[in-house]
């Protein structure tokens, strides 16, 4: 996925209620190699990484880049929000030249059932419109992730189409905008 940019970044850390979307750091290593090396949160993403790999790939402070939000409760890492441009040869936009900005989340499997992913997108998309106004958000689901759609439907996204890809039916949908959809062929 190609970076954000232009936003401010990075800013300063977002508390809601219960959460802080923060710059990754240091001491979230161990957390990001579990929310990758984990099959639960790895079943509709292309399944797990290797555990092995992980310890080997994984940088001193991993995500630190635009638009990664590490999402913490209590100081600890229990997910990631991410804000990355959609890449235009994908199937799945809402404008003709692609682009979007497209949310995505992983959270670790003790932190689900909590409402803490819609909190943090929530947060996190707050935070994109007041950096880029009338600015879309897309996102991309499979279909059987249901848990995934209810977030999505949650924060207010809008199913836009239905489409193939990674073996798998995608759910995609718009945030944001207007919710003005160009469906691009």
């Amino acid at each position: 996925m190609a970076e954000l940019g232009p936003v401010g970044w990075p800013p300063a850390p977002i508390r809601t209620q219960r959460l802080v979307l923060r710059e990754s750091e240091a001491r979230d290593r161990a957390a990001f190699i579990e929310l990758f090396a984990s099959a639960e949160v790895g079943a509709y993403l292309g399944g797990p990484r290797g555990r092995d790999e992980l310890e080997r790939t994984v940088g001193e402070v991993p995500g630190r880049r635009p638009g990664v939000f590490v999402v913490a409760l209590e100081g600890a890492m229990i997910g990631m929000v991410t804000l990355d441009r959609r890449d235009g040869e994908r199937p799945g936009h809402v404008r003709p030249e692609g682009g979007e900005a497209e949310l995505g989340y992983m959270f670790l499997p003790e932190a689900w059932g909590f409402g803490y992913a819609a909190e943090a997108c929530a947060a996190a998309l707050g935070w994109f419109a007041d950096e880029v106004p009338g600015e879309p958000v897309v996102l991309t689901t499979q279909t059987a992730n249901s848990r995934s759609i209810r977030v999505a439907a949650k924060l207010g996204f809008i199913e836009v189409e239905r489409f193939e890809e990674f073996g798998a039916e995608q759910w995609f949908g718009v945030w944001g905008a207007g919710k003005e959809v160009h469906r691009a062929s």
